[in-house]
């Protein structure tokens, strides 16, 4: 016997026939693998990348240094001193100038 997720498959498949026609079928087959492939292809070459930018001691010193950037510049922005302060200092002192500043605004 059918179940009902075979049922929808076979109607599914009936109304693709009636809309487009038998002929058509086989050519959305083989656009809808070859897209499948071209997405295969990028998400291979996209994770080999990222494995590549990863293990590249370069790029893990220049993310540390943007962010510590970003950080500096943040709290810089907002008016705290970061003379001597750890990084855990300067991002605890930024959480709560933003927390007093959102509740004073409220």
């Amino acid at each position: 016997m059918l179940s009902g997720w075979e049922w929808i498959i076979i109607g599914v498949v009936a109304i693709v026939i009636i809309m487009w026609g038998p002929s058509k079928i086989p050519e959305m087959a083989k656009a809808l693998g070859k897209a499948k492939g071209e997405f295969s292809k990028a998400q291979k070459e996209f994770t080999d990348a990222a494995i590549a930018t990863e293990n590249s001691p370069t790029t893990v010193q220049s993310t540390i240094r943007s962010r510590d950037e970003i950080l500096l510049k943040t709290a810089k922005d907002l008016g705290i001193s970061t003379d001597g302060k750890t990084r855990e200092q300067i991002t605890d002192e930024i959480a709560l100038k933003v927390k007093s500043l959102g509740s004073g605004s409220a």
